[in-house]
């Protein structure tokens, strides 16, 4: 096998761009709001997602709802689209599944953690601290629930 013909064969993983593809931040009882002393309830949504965009090309987006509440009533709603552009070549089939649900992700958390953070405080509220995410516990889980869903259908 020639030089030229190895180096076509060996893996590829490039973080080509990483981008915010979508921002939204809500403050629906503002300015009273600010007058509360009580903390809100916090809940986090994440989720993510990949994608072909040509031979090679995959974008990778986390999409996150941060929402905090006092009792009924929305403090504030930030719903952020952390997105990346990265490029995999020559890799297996469920490396490639896995480079894309956890590394990716991984690769991309501390951007979304850090702009969830600042666009609270610039709204004038205590900074929100994303936990850290065990994206392969979360795929790992999702892979055994397809399996589940599998069974179910199956029989």
């Amino acid at each position: 096998m020639t030089e030229a013909a190895q180096e076509n064969v060996q893996p590829i993983f490039n973080m080509e761009k990483i981008y915010v593809k979508d921002l939204s931040l809500e403050v629906p009882h503002a300015p009273q709001i600010f007058l509360e002393r009580e903390s809100p309830q916090i809940d986090i949504q994440l989720q993510p997602a990949a994608s072909l965009v040509e031979e090679g090309i995959y974008d990778v987006v986390i999409t996150a709802t941060v929402t905090a509440k006092l009792g009924e009533k929305v403090m504030f709603l930030v719903e952020i689209k952390q997105g990346g552009i990265f490029q995999m070549r020559n890799i297996p089939g469920e490396d490639l599944e896995t480079l894309l649900a956890v590394m990716c992700p991984n690769i991309l958390f501390p951007y979304l953690r850090e702009a969830v953070s600042s666009l609270t405080v610039r709204a004038g509220f205590p900074p929100v601290l994303l936990n850290p995410i065990n994206f392969d516990a979360l795929y790992q889980q999702q892979k055994q629930q397809q399996a589940q869903a599998a069974t179910v259908t199956t029989h």
